[in-house]
């Protein structure tokens, strides 16, 4: 399809709002907007904001516009309050997440597939992936209404990111808040890893098991059972030993010719199905000690086994109770951490009959089943079930549905496995955390205060080490022969602890050639170039030979082309070197110009527009710099594999010296900038430096990359002979996620006075979640690292769910695209629904889409409405827009309701409440719209030009104000609303200021307390005279001589102004006070021909002012009136013309006998009308 017709399309399903919102958008970018605030602010006191990083492996979802609102709004009002606040975007590269993407997308499900298709293949497929999304984040936050800083993302996989990290792993480690640990954990079976408690508490599922009771034969005891009961039949295999406890009463109990042994107050629950007698009373104590047979006897028979004498037999345990099963529990150390607590205390056997894939291995009847497969979790126990039937051991079993903890990523279900894993002790800090939990301010406050602190007092050892591929490497090296372990936090100790290379290197650039002399390209491969050096070229070579003697060159590595060979044939013989000690190279060539060989270099460097550009662009036919840093890096690694103990010269030309000296220090495109832009040439004709190749891990594009597998290929030697290896695990992504503070600006290697104005934050903001994940590691990690918590307030937001309350679903299409709910309503209303829902203080919020249309309808619309009907009004001619001196009522009051919302409104968000400070912005929305704008409406169109004046005064004031007051939450109206009151406003104050996000918070004024309350008053009675006219059907248009009110502490009785708006808005002649009445208002409903006839005027005036609408006059213009009627008809209008003539803005009445016109009815009278503008 055409791209044109279709943008055109595109466009026609925007509403209006969302097309004006997009224009505003536009005009953002041109005037740099954002940046502006920034530069605003810079000499302002900062407010730190910490912007937590999101994956952009899909588009943004409700949880992300909701989070991102909340971080949207804070930020905007701050800065209008003078702070400076940063605001940088930040990715989450790392982890799970991505991985899993990448194994659906390429096809892999399990690590050993991954290792087959080579980690290397599948880590670049990662780095691919982590920004699919990037382009069209970059587009739709920014059209949700953010301001935040995009181009200049920090990035979790960056090397300085990383480099930070491994800091703060050496700091924990020399404060011996580290440690390797064998502990019950939870894995995931298909990803292979541990995962950290709060990842766990992530996933949790209903699922229904099955559960069994199992009947264990104690030795020596004819037809005696012990009967234990687990929820977790696969990890029967490995039971060692059944607990007990000292403080229950057991018994043994008779049944079908069996004896039992059970809890005394378990046993009608577990034996209650057939008749049971008690033989007699045990003790827990009593039983201590008894030998059993397992059902699984692989293990039981193989006495080889480490501690089997003390296995399988009966031990007490503290954590034995009578509440469930049968008041004994069946031991498998590598499978609980009670087990494995108990199974240490006892030196109990140890067996794993389930690898960390979820195999079962070693035992016959279940070999190679998964312990808990994904597609059918009870398959497995379902096996072991009929194995223990047979076995004629299975006492009982039944089905239970019971919460499961399953990966928060893959879905499926963990196994609680001892496994081996990296620890930070967060138990040595607990006080310490909890202390600093109690310095933050939370909304809501029971997040913080209750569920978080909880949280905090309960914490276990954060596992942070992750079995897998694509994350940041653990800096831990462990020796193959003493298992010595060295941690490194930095770049520079890891240089300094690799193995370097034993080669010395220089590099040199050939001496001045015709090429040089012509100013022309000079790099064609076939030819190898056949310019030859100058005589200058020739006394520079000698010159810089002579200066090489004294470093002793063993070998000369050469560029083919003809002026790199006669450069190396010169230094050769200068230092004496036999011919076979040159070597020629064809990687060492000049970078190939393509289509520009032979002509102008001016014109071949034009070509590119910056030194960024020639990294990445290449000419027709030709080469970028890239191309040339691999071929050219890769010459010299070869050379370093080749050659050891020796002084290697290598002459080459400008272009590959700059991109061998960047390859061997493992630079990026930015570094490879960083170390030209000040040069006219990387090296001169003639010049050669010396070339330091250090030992680092290098990507294929031989850029230093600390992932996998290139750190892994770095070892150091040990002291002891052997070899340190670094150990194989990737950092839990929450380690990275946690270090933001200070990783963000990879400190403390650069940037130590930006991270120190920048720490803590004042504010942050997420999801409930979050809980358990970025709040946690960043307080741990902040807290260890640096002695206090990273953040100082929080707004913790709930969970977005469908309408239905179900979790929101693309499989279940139950819930709509957010960018189509943007271009139907627009952004604003989307995020003042979200602003003013419960979801900003934690709770669950229903989508609703209809809640979004109504917050358009009441609020956008009408102030809309609101701005034109100003714009109908406004003298564009006018200088003074200043707030005026009125007598209006209506106009001081308006004024207090706008100091009453600044105050409101500013009060919430200096606590972080922005429910509280979002609301009040609909009800003034109302109050304005439907009664100061309405009930105002006849002094805009009046003769009364300082009335009018002052309307038109008050109301632009008011507009402004709200402007400012509306800009954090609905910055697009806010915009549009300013903007068109700023074309009509020329004041020197405000003329600076391009956009409303430029202007400064309104100061809260003086509230007229007075004035808010009789209005309300007047209100309230005008509401019930209203309901009063509805209930005997008489129509507002319809003039009454009176309305009666009983209030005899009225203190607006006496207010003529206040009556008169009573009077006009309930249609009344007059109002009276009447402390007799026994109803609140009293309507006279006798309707006098005067009254009758008044009301059909107003009815032939409201037809009139319809058909104005129906013609599209505009308000201003004047009409003539052509009317046909009868008699009646004649005398009405004549009896009210000067009344319709005014109302209507009639400049005159003509009475036609025929008229060829619209038709209006008004009671029994007909009226044919034509309506003309007066030509001006």
């Amino acid at each position: 399809m055409d791209e044109n017709k279709l943008t055109k399309e595109n466009e026609e399903q925007k509403s209006k709002t969302a097309l004006r919102e997009e224009k505003t958008l536009a005009f953002w970018k041109e005037n740099t907007i954002f940046e502006k605030t920034l530069k605003q602010t810079e000499n302002g006191e900062p407010f730190v904001f910490y912007d937590g990083p999101p994956f952009a492996t899909g588009l943004p979802h409700y949880g992300h516009l909701l989070a991102g609102t909340i971080k949207d709004v804070i930020p905007r009002y701050q800065t209008m309050r003078g702070r400076y606040v940063r605001r940088q975007w930040g990715w989450d590269c790392h982890g799970l997440p991505i991985e899993n993407l990448v194994e659906k997308s390429i096809g892999l499900n399990s690590k050993k597939e991954i290792e087959t298709y080579g980690m290397e293949r599948f880590n670049q497929a990662a780095r691919e992936s982590v920004l699919a999304y990037d382009k069209e984040w970059k587009e739709q936050i920014p059209r949700t209404g953010r301001f935040v800083d995009m181009e200049h993302p920090y990035s979790t996989m960056d090397t300085g990111y990383t480099e930070s990290i491994w800091w703060a792993w050496k700091r924990l480690s020399e404060e011996g808040l580290v440690y390797e640990g064998y502990k019950p954990m939870h894995i995931c079976p298909r990803c292979e890893t541990t995962l950290s408690n709060f990842e766990v508490a992530q996933g949790y599922e209903d699922i229904t098991d099955i559960s069994v009771t199992v009947a264990f034969p104690v030795v020596g005891e004819k037809d005696t059972y012990v009967l234990a009961w687990t929820t977790t039949p696969w990890t029967l295999p490995g039971n060692v030993a059944l607990a007990v406890s000292k403080k229950i009463e057991y018994g043994i109990y008779k049944r079908d010719g069996k004896k039992y042994i059970v809890a005394q107050s378990r046993a009608e629950a577990v034996l209650g199905g057939a008749a049971y007698t008690l033989e007699r009373e045990i003790s827990g104590e009593e039983l201590v000690g008894k030998k059993y047979i397992p059902p699984f006897e692989e293990f039981y028979n193989d006495t080889e086994i480490k501690n089997y004498a003390r296995g399988w037999t009966v031990y007490a345990a503290d954590f034995v109770t009578d509440t469930d099963g049968t008041g004994i529990v069946h031991i498998a150390p590598a499978f609980g951490a009670d087990d494995m607590a108990l199974g240490r205390e006892k030196e109990l056997p140890f067996i794993q009959h389930v690898g960390m894939d979820g195999t079962i291995t070693g035992v016959k009847a279940l070999v190679g089943m998964q312990a808990k497969p994904k597609d059918d979790p009870q398959k497995t126990d379902v096996e072991v079930i009929k194995f223990l039937a047979r076995k004629k051991v299975l006492f009982a079993k039944e089905k239970i549905t019971h919460s499961y903890p399953h990966c928060w990523r893959c879905d499926t279900p963990l196994l609680n496995y001892a496994a081996s894993s990296w620890f930070i002790k967060v138990t040595d800090i607990t006080d310490r955390l909890i202390a600093e939990n109690k310095n933050v301010t939370w909304v809501p406050d029971f997040v913080g205060n209750a569920r978080f602190a909880n949280m905090l007092a309960d914490a276990p050892d954060w596992a942070v080490s992750r079995a897998r591929y694509w994350g940041a490497p653990i800096p831990v090296w462990k020796c193959d022969e003493c298992e010595k372990r060295e941690v490194i936090g930095s770049v520079e100790e890891l240089k300094a602890r690799a193995r370097t290379s034993s080669n010395t290197y220089f590099v040199m650039r050939h001496g001045h050639s015709e090429n040089n002399e012509k100013n022309i390209v000079g790099n064609d491969q076939k030819t190898q170039s056949a310019y030859h050096i100058t005589p200058k070229g020739k006394e520079e070579i000698s010159i810089s030979a002579e200066m090489l003697k004294d470093k002793r060159i063993d070998l000369i590595i050469a560029s083919p082309f003809t002026r790199t060979r006669e450069t190396a044939e010169i230094v050769r013989a200068t230092l004496g070197l036999s011919e076979d000690r040159v070597v020629y190279d064809d990687r060492l060539f000049e970078i190939n110009a393509g289509v520009f060989e032979g002509k102008n270099i001016d014109a071949y460097r034009s070509f590119f527009s910056s030194l960024t550009k020639k990294f990445i662009t290449r000419p027709e036919n030709g080469e970028n710099l890239m191309d040339v840093k691999r071929r050219a890096t890769e010459a010299l690694s070869e050379l370093d594999r080749q050659y050891k103990n020796k002084r290697i010269l290598i002459v080459t030309h400008e272009n590959t010296a700059w991109m061998l000296a960047l390859g061997a220090e493992g630079g990026d495109i930015a570094r490879g900038v960083k170390i030209k832009e000040d040069k006219d040439d990387f090296l001169k004709t003639g010049e050669w430096m010396e070339l330091a190749f250090p030992n680092i891990p290098r990507n294929r594009d031989y850029e230093m990359d600390l992932h996998r597998p290139y750190i892994d290929e770095i070892v150091f030697d040990c002291s002891c002979g052997g070899t340190l290896r670094r150990i194989p695990e990737v950092f839990d992504c929450w380690v990275e996620s946690g270090s933001m503070p200070f990783a963000q600006f990879h400190y403390p290697f650069e940037n130590k006075e930006l991270f120190e104005k920048n720490f803590p934050a004042d504010f942050i903001a997420e999801g409930i979640d979050q809980t358990r994940g970025w709040f946690y590691s960043l307080l741990v990690l902040s807290t260890a690292l640096f002695g206090k918590s990273p953040y100082r307030h929080v707004i913790v937001n709930g969970t977005v769910l469908a309408e239905d309350g179900q979790k929101m679903s693309k499989r279940l299409q139950n819930y709509p695209d957010p960018m189509e709910v943007v271009n139907r309503y627009g952004a604003d209303a989307l995020r003042y629904y979200i602003l003013s829902s419960p979801a900003v203080r934690g709770e669950d919020l229903r989508f609703s889409e209809k809640g979004v249309e109504d917050v358009h309808k009441k609020i956008i619309m009408r102030l809309q409405n609101v701005v034109s009907f100003y714009e109908l009004y406004a003298d564009v001619s006018s200088t003074d827009y200043s707030l005026p001196t009125t007598h209006s009522v209506l106009d001081q009051w308006i004024v207090a309701r706008t100091n009453e919302l600044v105050g409101e409104v500013t009060k919430a968000m200096d606590v972080y409440e922005i429910d509280r400070a979002v609301r009040p912005l609909m009800d003034f929305v109302d109050d304005l719209s439907t009664w100061y704008i309405r009930r105002s409406r006849e002094r805009f169109k009046g003769d009364d030009a300082d009335d009018k004046r002052n309307a038109l005064q008050t109301t632009h004031h008011v507009l402004l104000t709200f402007s400012k007051v509306a800009a954090p939450f609905m910055p697009f109206v806010a915009e549009d609303i300013y903007s068109k009151l700023i074309t009509h406003n020329r004041q020197p104050t405000t003329e600076t200021k391009k956009s409303v996000h430029l202007e400064e918070w309104p100061k809260v004024g003086k509230v007229n307390e007075k004035i808010l309350k009789d209005m309300k008053e007047v209100r309230h009675i005008a509401s019930s005279g209203l309901e009063a006219r509805a209930k005997v059907g008489i129509k507002v248009r319809q003039p009454l001589s009176s309305l009666k009110i009983r209030n005899p502490k009225s203190e607006i009785r006496n207010n003529k102004e206040m009556t008169q708006i009573i009077e006009d808005e309930v249609n009344v002649k007059m109002v009276e006070f009447d402390d007799t009445l026994t109803e609140e208002v009293m309507l006279d409903t006798t309707i006098s021909d005067n009254l009758r006839e008044e009301g059909q005027m107003r009815e032939l005036v409201r037809e009139l002012q319809e058909l104005r609408k129906k013609k599209g006059f505009s308000p201003h213009d004047r009409v003539i009136i052509s009317v046909s009627t009868d008699m009646a008809g004649a005398g009405l209008i004549g009896k009210f013309e000067h009344d319709i003539r005014r109302i209507v803005l009639a400049g005159g009445i003509t009475f036609l006998d025929t008229v060829s016109g619209d038709d209006i009815f008004i009671g029994d009278m007909k009226f044919t009308v034509l309506l003309q503008v007066v030509q001006k």
